[in-house]
């Protein structure tokens, strides 16, 4: 079972253009610069609108740190903590962000040619992926069990390019709101792939 380990706090921050927040992409795939999954996790640091991408964009967002956001997506306002299940929505929709009680820390996933999605992990609860690539972002540290046992430190990604048929999430602590998601993309048919 192959996997790569992605740290959070080894990945370099990049302030956004308007100010407010900077994001740490932790992957993107296949290649940067014209990527078709993208991981990463933004803070967010004052209220502004979120950048547009076009192209049939599928976005998910989850709180992960703070006392959340209110999304203003498409004129329909959604509040948004870290107890929330993730947010879909077009990355072609306006979204205008407000945080509630001072900075956030949120998990992003974004898709282009594929379809996937977001989903809280569960202490122990065994997870079957469909699809074709799958990860895991831990919250807290803990091991992520398939064929063989990986450690999960806080705050980290373990992206499978090849998806196990099952995976489990055993947490050091479970007292945390989240103690981590899962993602998931596979190619959309007839997609076309660069």
């Amino acid at each position: 079972m192959s996997v790569r380990t992605i740290r959070l706090d080894e990945v370099e921050p990049q302030r956004w253009r308007n100010g407010g927040g900077f994001t740490r992409e932790l992957l993107a795939w296949p290649r940067v610069e014209a990527w078709r999954l993208r991981v990463s996790v933004a803070d967010v640091e004052s209220d502004g609108p979120f950048s547009v991408f076009g192209g049939g964009v599928e976005r998910w967002f989850a709180v992960l740190d703070g006392n959340g956001v209110e999304l203003t997506v498409d004129g329909v306002t959604q509040h948004l903590t870290a107890e929330s299940a993730p947010l879909r929505f077009s990355g072609e929709a306006p979204t205008e962000c407000r945080l509630l009680d001072g900075p956030t820390r949120d998990l992003n996933l974004m898709l282009r040619g594929m379809r996937g999605g977001m989903f809280p992990a569960g202490a122990d609860e065994p997870w079957r992926p469909r699809a074709a690539q799958c990860g895991l972002f831990s919250s807290v540290p803990g091991k992520c069990v398939g064929s063989t046992d990986i450690v999960a430190p806080a705050r980290c990604l373990l992206w499978f390019d090849e998806a196990p048929a099952s995976l489990t999430f055993i947490p050091d602590r479970a007292d945390a709101a989240a103690i981590g998601w899962w993602l998931a993309a596979t190619p959309q048919e007839n997609a076309a792939w660069a």
